[in-house]
C-alpha cells in the first residue's frame, strides 16, 4: 500500500560462460523474470547479450517480491549494453510485468508508486496500460501508459513518444436497485440503521429469521455519504495492492464475507500480509451476517481492529499495519431455530442450547458494538403497505448534513465521526444538559454490568442522535434513545420506541360473513 523506491543496477561483463544473477533478496518471481525478459526484448527486436550479467535490487536488506521488476530489468539491461540511453527518462520510475511476447501486464501498487513519484519530485512513471488508470488520479507527474516492451525502446532511441496514462475509471456499483424505501415496517431499526451510518457506530441486528436483518443491512451501502477525494485515494491503494482495483474508487467498499472465512482472510495475513476483508472494507461497510456461526477466533480477533481502526500484522520477517476503519454490520439469531422469544413459531431449543449459543459472542465484543437492536416481526397490514417507507435519498440527505456538523465540530481533534472520538475528545465535545446527565446516571444504576466502555458509547451514539436533529446540546430523549439500543448489555431501562414516532398501521378491512342462518 505505501511504495518503497527500489534501485534496479544492472552490470554487464565478458566471460566465457553467460549467466544472469540477481541479488538483493529476490524471489523466486523476480529470478523467473530472466525467461521473461529474454523472450520480450526478442519480441521486441532485441536480444539479452550472450555475456555475464548481474542485476541488484537495493536496499539489499529489502525482500524483493513479485513481477513488476520486469521492465526496470529490461530497460536497465539496455542502457548497460550500451544500446541507448536514458536520456529525459532518467528521472522517471518504472514498473510493469512482461509476457513472453513482450506485452506488458497489470500490476499492484500503481497508485503507490505513483504517490511515491510525487514524494521524490519525480517528473512521472512509466508503466502498463492497464494500470494507468489508477496511476492518472494523482496530479503533478507525467503517467506514460505502455502496451508492448517495443513502445519502451522506440521512446528511448527516440523514434516515437509514449502515451499519456487513461483517466480513471469508477468501479461499478454494488447496490444497484437497492433502495430504503424497500423496506416494510421495522421504524426501529431502520431509525438504528440511520443512527449507526451517521456516526460510523458499528450495529448488530438480532431478531428471527426472515424479517429483514440482511435487506436492511444490504441497503446501508444507499445511505453512505459520499466519498470524498481523500477517502476514494485511501480505498484505491488497499484495492490496488490486493490486485482488485479498477481506477479510483467512486463507491464505498461493501465486503459481505461468509460465515466459514478464516481468521487470516478477515484480519489479511499469509507469509507475507495482504490486506483482509476488514482492510478491503476499509472507509465502507463489513457485513457479517449470522455473527454467532463465525469461528471464535476470527471473532475475537476484531477487538483490536474495531478499537484502533487499524489491525497490525506481525510476522517473523515484518510487521505490517494495514487501515481498518470500516462500519460493522452484523445479524445474529436469538437462537439455533431463531424463534426464541417469538410469538410467530415456538422456539425448538433447550435452554442450555440457547445459552452455549449466545456465549458464542464474548461480553468484550459485544462492548464493542454500539448499537444492539432487537428486530421484531413485521405484521401483514406494514408488509402489505402500499406507500413505501422513506427513500435512501431523503435518509441519507439527513446522515449527510450530520456528518457535516460532526465534521465541522471534530476536525481539530483529528476525527471524521463521531465512533473515532476518544475519551479525552467525547469528554471536550459531547456536553450533556443537567436532565441528561440526571438520566445517564439513572440508567447506569439501574442497568447493571455497563462498562466504563459502554457509558462512554451510549454517550457518543447520543451525540449522534442529537446531530441528526441539529441540536448541540445532548438531551435526555438522546441518552434514553442511545441506552435503548444496547439491549444485550442488560434489560434496558429505557424503550427506545417510546422517541421515535411510529407510522400508523392501517387497519385490514374485515370481510364480513355469508350468513349460516336459514
Amino acid at each position: 500500500m505505501d511504495a518503497i523506491p527500489i534501485d534496479v543496477e544492472v552490470d554487464i561483463t565478458g566471460g566465457n560462460l553467460p549467466s544472469y544473477h540477481v541479488v538483493g533478496m529476490p524471489a523466486q518471481s523476480v529470478r523467473e523474470g530472466a525467461v521473461r525478459i529474454r523472450s520480450a526484448l526478442e519480441a521486441g527486436g532485441q536480444e539479452l547479450p550472450q555475456k555475464k550479467i548481474t542485476v541488484n535490487l537495493a536496499p539489499a536488506d529489502l525482500p524483493k517480491i513479485g513481477a513488476a521488476f520486469d521492465l526496470p530489468i529490461a530497460v536497465g539491461v539496455l542502457v548497460a549494453e550500451g544500446l541507448f540511453d536514458l536520456g529525459d527518462f532518467e528521472d522517471y520510475l518504472f514498473l510493469g510485468e512482461l509476457g513472453l511476447d513482450g506485452t506488458l501486464r497489470k500490476v499492484r501498487g500503481a497508485l503507490a508508486a505513483a504517490i511515491l513519484a510525487r514524494q521524490q519530485g519525480k517528473r512521472g512513471i512509466v508503466l502498463p496500460h492497464a494500470s494507468a488508470g489508477e496511476a492518472a488520479v494523482v496530479d503533478g507527474i507525467d503517467v506514460l501508459a505502455v502496451s508492448h516492451l517495443s513502445e519502451v525502446v522506440a521512446a528511448l532511441a527516440g523514434m516515437a513518444p509514449m502515451r499519456t496514462g487513461r483517466l480513471a475509471t469508477a468501479r461499478p456499483s454494488e447496490h444497484f436497485g437497492l433502495d430504503f424505501a424497500d423496506v416494510r415496517g421495522q421504524p426501529l431499526a431502520r431509525l438504528a440503521t440511520e443512527v449507526a451510518v451517521a456516526g460510523g457506530h458499528n450495529l448488530l441486528l438480532v431478531g428471527p429469521p426472515g424479517i429483514g436483518k440482511s435487506m436492511l443491512a444490504r441497503r446501508v451501502p444507499t445511505i453512505l455519504p459520499p466519498l470524498s477525494s481523500e477517502e476514494a485515494i485511501e480505498i484505491t491503494k488497499v484495492y490496488s495492492a490486493a490486485g482488485l482495483s479498477e481506477g479510483l474508487a467512486s463507491e464505498r467498499p461493501f465486503r459481505a464475507p461468509h460465515h466459514t472465512i478464516s481468521t487470516g482472510a478477515l484480519l489479511g495475513g499469509g507469509p507475507l500480509p495482504r490486506p483482509g476483508e476488514i482492510t478491503l472494507a476499509h472507509n465502507g461497510v463489513l457485513f457479517l451476517d449470522e455473527l454467532p456461526e463465525f469461528q471464535r477466533n476470527a471473532l475475537e480477533a476484531l477487538r483490536q481492529p474495531l478499537e484502533d481502526r487499524e489491525v497490525m500484522i506481525s510476522r517473523v520477517n515484518s510487521t505490517v499495519r494495514l487501515p481498518a476503519s470500516f462500519l460493522l454490520v452484523a445479524s445474529a439469531n436469538p437462537c439455533p431455530c431463531g424463534w426464541n422469544g417469538t410469538d410467530v413459531r415456538q422456539c425448538v431449543c433447550s435452554g442450555g442450547v440457547v445459552e452455549r449459543y449466545r456465549n458464542r459472542l464474548s461480553g468484550p465484543l459485544l462492548d464493542r458494538i454500539d448499537l444492539h437492536v432487537n428486530v421484531k416481526p413485521v405484521t401483514l397490514a406494514e408488509l402489505r403497505r402500499m406507500d413505501p417507507g422513506e427513500s435512501s435519498a431523503t435518509v441519507r440527505a439527513r446522515i449527510v448534513s450530520a456528518r457535516e456538523r460532526q465534521l465541522a465540530r471534530l476536525a481539530p481533534h483529528g476525527c471524521r465521526t463521531n465512533a473515532e472520538m476518544t475519551p479525552a475528545v467525547t469528554r471536550a465535545t459531547c456536553v450533556l444538559s443537567a436532565e441528561a446527565e440526571a438520566s445517564l446516571a439513572t440508567i447506569v444504576e439501574r442497568t447493571a454490568g455497563l462498562s466504563a466502555r459502554s457509558i462512554d458509547r451510549i454517550i457518543k451514539v447520543a451525540r449522534t442522535h442529537a446531530d441528526l436533529d441539529g441540536r448541540d446540546l445532548i438531551s435526555k430523549e438522546d441518552v434514553g434513545c442511545a441506552a435503548g439500543f444496547r439491549v444485550l448489555d442488560h434489560d434496558p431501562t429505557v424503550d427506545p420506541r417510546q422517541f421515535i414516532k411510529l407510522p400508523p398501521v392501517p387497519r385490514i378491512p374485515r370481510i364480513p360473513q355469508p350468513s349460516t342462518d336459514h
